[in-house]
């Protein structure tokens, strides 16, 4: 495909899209929703428990429902985007969103709460993927390179300036608002993005979508969570948390068999074998649990523990926000030069350090200290994530490439907000706080573990054997 097709444009014009930065703020505001929308509801949370009457499992799939439905169809959302075109994949998931976030925000119980956030999910899936298909394609070079530094910062301080956003409309008009505010933020850059987006033509044939493997690995996922969130009930070395692990393998083994055998697999698997999309997933994965473990632990631990309200708590987040933006910026401005190996764990025994510091000494002071640190460490590893998996992918894989990292993304969100909710679950429905001591120790003990691999598997600089 060429830029003159994708522009619309007569042939002599090869030029990028005069407005591709332009794009790029209202992509990266759509995104920045979609991720302020798994943080800003953390800030909320008790006081959504509170008005419902959920139960710590309900509480705990507020957040996971989004993010599983989002991450299990999120490689349906980049397969369409390939298939029809990234412009009307965006419209419509855009669409969906924001009519959802209307029917969450007028929720009167878990069941009506729970539907919409399946909702939300369902048009972030669609959003997501497209987008960063679309800044892929638009960009070039070290254009592209410092264009993924700019969406991962989005995401990145996204999630930690969605606590502090939380935390005022919760404080304010009151928590639904927190959904709300998506709507007449969805209308303007729905708007926006109908006018400016160039309409590319997919000149490939248009196989049928494969439904069925979209279904095998978001109930895999389903699974695999509700096993999770379940085991700080009854238990981690129970039948039923091992049946339901069990069942998810073998989800997750016949998602692979049917990718193989589809006339139209959802995925290349062959994308997932290429070190530098591998690298990119796992640290993507790693970079979005741990973030989440931050705003889950300190959120309930400020307004549970220490009795703070929403607005004291989301203000006590703003150096986290300001941290994860900083880690981003500085490593979208160094990756070019320094590669991404040493980012990539250095970003990972920052998370650890920061992590550790509340594990030893739980107080209000050392817990903003720590995890803001952490959060530095996070926003480093989602710039080298995105640069990594998407920086050297050929245009018609952009949008399964894309879907691929967004997918475990929000799988990320929801293996960390389940497992933390179920270490931390005796200091969620108790006195006491050692789960929430566990759930750091938890969190620098995955971070340190992760960075041995992450020093093997991560490419170093161009030019070099590894």
């Amino acid at each position: 495909m060429t830029q003159q097709e994708i522009n619309k444009t007569p042939p002599q014009s090869s030029s990028p899209h005069p407005l591709r930065w332009r794009i790029l703020a209202f992509l990266g505001v759509a995104q920045l929703m979609l991720i302020l929308d798994i943080t800003v509801v953390a800030i909320a949370l008790p006081h959504i428990e509170t008005d419902l009457g959920l139960s710590r499992q309900a509480v705990t799939w507020t957040v996971t429902a989004y993010t599983l439905t989002f991450g299990g169809l999120m490689l349906l959302g980049g397969r369409l985007a390939d298939l029809i075109g990234a412009r009307r994949v965006v419209l419509a998931g855009l669409a969906i969103f924001t009519a959802a976030s209307l029917v969450t925000g007028f929720a009167d119980s878990a069941a009506m709460l729970l539907g919409g956030r399946v909702a939300q999910g369902l048009g972030a899936a669609l959003l997501s993927p497209s987008a960063l298909s679309l800044v892929v394609n638009l960009f070039e070079g070290d254009e592209r390179n410092r264009a993924l530094g700019v969406w991962s910062a989005l995401g990145g301080g996204g999630a930690a300036l969605g606590v502090l956003l939380g935390g005022l409309l919760t404080a304010g008009p009151g928590w639904p608002w927190v959904f709300f505010v998506n709507v007449p933020i969805g209308l303007v850059i729905l708007a926006a993005l109908a006018r400016m987006l160039p309409n590319r033509p997919v000149a490939a044939p248009r196989p049928r979508l494969d439904v069925l493997g979209a279904l095998l690995v978001t109930a895999s996922s389903g699974a695999l969570i509700y096993a999770i969130t379940g085991a700080g009930d009854h238990g981690w070395l129970t039948a039923a948390t091992g049946g339901l692990v069990l069942a998810a393998v073998i989800g997750y083994l016949a998602f692979v068999a049917r990718q193989k055998t589809a006339k139209s697999p959802l995925m290349d698997l062959t994308l997932l074998v290429r070190r530098p999309v591998a690298t990119g997933t796992f640290l993507i994965l790693m970079a979005t649990a741990l973030l989440i473990a931050v705003f889950f632990l300190g959120t309930f631990y400020f307004q549970h523990a220490q009795g703070y309200g929403a607005l004291q708590t989301g203000l006590l987040f703003l150096p986290v926000a300001v941290a994860t933006m900083l880690g981003a910026n500085l490593t979208g401005r160094l990756i070019a030069r320094a590669g991404a190996r040493r980012p990539a764990v250095a970003g990972l025994l920052a998370t650890a350090i920061g992590m550790a510091v509340p594990a030893l000494s739980l107080h209000p002071v050392t817990v903003v200290a720590g995890t803001a640190v952490a959060a530095a460490g996070t926003g480093a590893m989602f710039v080298v994530a995105s640069a990594t998996a998407l920086g050297q992918v050929a245009p018609h894989e952009s949008g399964i490439a894309s879907g691929i990292v967004s997918t475990f993304h929000e799988f990320g969100a929801s293996i960390g907000a389940a497992a933390i909710s179920s270490v931390a679950a005796a200091s969620l429905t108790g006195g006491t706080l050692s789960g929430f001591t566990n759930g750091f120790i938890l969190a620098a003990v995955a971070a340190g573990a992760a960075a041995l691999p992450a020093a093997v598997l991560t490419p170093g600089r161009a030019g070099t054997r590894r």
